[in-house]
């Protein structure tokens, strides 16, 4: 096979590994047993297609392959028994001149390897390898542990070294042949496009009238109708190894394979190609279920966004019709400089307002500053509560559409930022900050600001908040008009000081600027929620899967003359 061959296939073997299934374990579990495939399998045969074949022999508990394995290679490399699971450790037997292939980690490289005597060692799960003259160089045999085996780990493993296997020898009885889980493996090869051998063991004399015959309908149905079958006669009870005429027509096959070098290559490369092929199909699988995902995530994402985005409308609608004007905050800037009621003309009003301001700084307290610690304090409270509503429903929403999801989550995500009340403080202070900025700025000539000096500062803002928090998306004038005009007070106040287009400028540049820095603050309390939908969408994408199993299949199918 060319680099480029080998790079697409493991293009795709990377695209599987990385791709993340959070929420889903069986499709974890499924991703794992694809790149088990392509590791075990599919890289190692592609690189090395004229390497020996493996035949892994496969069966039932109790149905006699590992007798049978004993019996073709000619002595006893493989302990049986009757104590379920009667194989446990898989061996694999191999002609010296091939042992440095078997040996080495291109086969079944997740598998440790180990010599030794049969049943030196029989709960083990590594692979034990035999090398022996008596089996053809050009094909090993490999006795797997049962795959209805009792022990999980057995099972998994026997999977394992069928999904690794050039060729499959299927071992069943008269007994166990219709077994549902005999028919689930073969329906697979079936799948794979794999060469299988069926070896009906143990056929007495009744059996054989009749379940040949079945098992081969039942082949031909499960797609499987040139499969080559074999019967091996019952032997009854069999002290050491099973007369070598019952198993010579089986071993004659394997004899005449392994020495057809052509031959080999084409099954090789049939194999191969249908390991892809199924291959695929389960990456199309895991594909359907990492979209779906990705859509859960896009909708999750798209909750959260609302929520803040609710609470961001929330401060605007809270911060723009005059609600946060409490009665006694209006109450205090009305005895401060009056209602616009009271005043003909704006100079004179300007005038009275100045030597009111002037009495209040000369001997009585101050309540423009108890004016401004209001609404601070108002402008506070509501920007805490609109982040700690927004975290609160957004775990409430966590916990009922993915309930594994908010498990698994920082439990401090069910309120706002630990740090919120200084947060929300400084968001204050920096918008106070910046209203000081723009009046400063707008402030040009002498004129200005003496006018500016003889209010105060502190005044000048606080009738530019009135008008922020007394308005809606910025209008000014005559469109405000709330509390006995405590608003307008506000506006020709600051109309005397820098004209009507001046202070519609500065109101809607303040409204704008608050809205800005709210909108960071509640971006940054969502962002907390990114590493919840982030991990859904982490790793390779459903569309990058299908692109590399595409490549992958387009590649192999050139390489084998089967485009």
């Amino acid at each position: 096979m060319t680099e480029t061959t080998l790079e697409s296939v493991g293009r795709l073997r990377d695209a599987v590994a990385a791709t993340e299934f959070s929420t889903n374990p069986t499709a974890e579990a499924e991703a794992r047993a694809v790149v088990a495939q392509i590791d075990d399998y599919i890289l190692p045969r592609l690189a090395h297609i004229d390497a020996p074949l493996l035949a892994v022999v496969g069966g039932s508990t109790g149905s006699g392959k590992s007798t049978l394995v004993n019996a073709l290679v000619g002595r006893q490399v493989s302990t049986s028994g009757v104590i379920r699971p009667t194989t446990r450790q898989p061996v694999l037997v191999s002609h010296p001149s091939d042992s440095a292939w078997f040996h080495s980690t291109r086969v079944l490289p997740g598998l440790a390897r180990e010599q030794g005597e049969p049943g030196a060692n029989p709960s083990a799960t590594s692979l034990r390898l035999v090398s022996t003259e008596s089996i053809s160089p050009g094909l090993a045999l490999l006795d797997a542990p049962d795959f209805d085996s009792i022990d999980d780990r057995n099972r998994a493993l026997a999977s394992q070294l069928l999904a690794a296997a050039d060729l499959w020898v299927f071992v069943t009885t008269p007994s166990r042949y219709a077994d549902q889980l005999v028919w689930n493996f073969l329906h697979d090869a079936a799948g794979r496009d794999i060469e299988v051998i069926v070896v009906l063991n143990r056929v007495d004399e009744d059996a054989l009238a009749t379940v040949p015959d079945d098992l081969r309908r039942m082949m031909t149905e499960a797609g499987l109708g040139d499969a080559t079958m074999f019967t091996v006669p019952d032997a009854g009870q069999v002290e050491d190894l099973l007369p070598a005429a019952l198993v010579n027509p089986l071993r004659t096959h394997l004899d005449h394979l392994a020495a057809d070098a052509a031959a080999r290559r084409t099954m090789a490369a049939k194999t191969v190609l249908g390991a892809l092929g199924s291959v695929n199909k389960r990456v199309e699988a895991l594909a359907d279920t990492r979209q779906r995902q990705e859509e859960f995530a896009g909708m999750l994402g798209d909750a959260l966004d609302e929520t803040y985005a609710s609470a961001r409308r929330h401060v605007i609608d809270a911060t723009s019709d005059g609600n946060l004007l409490r009665q006694e905050v209006l109450q205090r800037w009305q005895d401060f400089v009056g209602t616009s009621d009271a005043f003909r003309t704006i100079e004179r009003w300007y005038s009275a307002a100045l030597d009111a301001i002037g009495s209040f700084f000369t001997g009585r307290p101050a309540p423009v500053r108890e004016v401004e610690t209001e609404i601070e304090a108002g402008l506070h409270a509501v920007i805490v509560d609109a982040a700690e509503t927004a975290a609160t429903r957004s775990w409430s929403h966590l916990g009922s559409v993915a309930p594994e999801l908010r498990a698994a989550a920082h439990p401090g995500l069910a309120h706002a930022s630990p740090g919120i009340d200084e947060i929300a403080a400084r968001l204050v202070r920096d918008w106070q900050a910046g209203l000081v900025e723009t009046i400063q700025s707008t402030a040009g000539d002498k004129r200005m600001k003496a006018r500016i000096m003889s209010l105060g500062l502190n005044v000048v803002t606080v009738a530019l908040m009135l008008i922020v928090f007394a308005s809606t998306a910025g209008l000014t004038g005559g469109e405000i008009a709330i509390a006995g005009g405590s608003a307008v007070v506000g506006q020709k106040l600051l109309e005397t000081v820098f004209g009507e287009e001046a202070v519609r400028r500065m109101a809607a540049r303040a409204r704008e600027d608050l809205d800005e820095r709210t909108t960071a603050l509640l971006d940054a309390e969502r962002a907390r929620y990114w590493d919840i939908t982030d991990e859904l969408t982490a790793g390779t994408s459903a569309g990058e899967l299908l692109d590399a199993a595409a490549s992958a299949e387009r590649d192999v199918r050139t390489q084998t003359g089967e485009a």
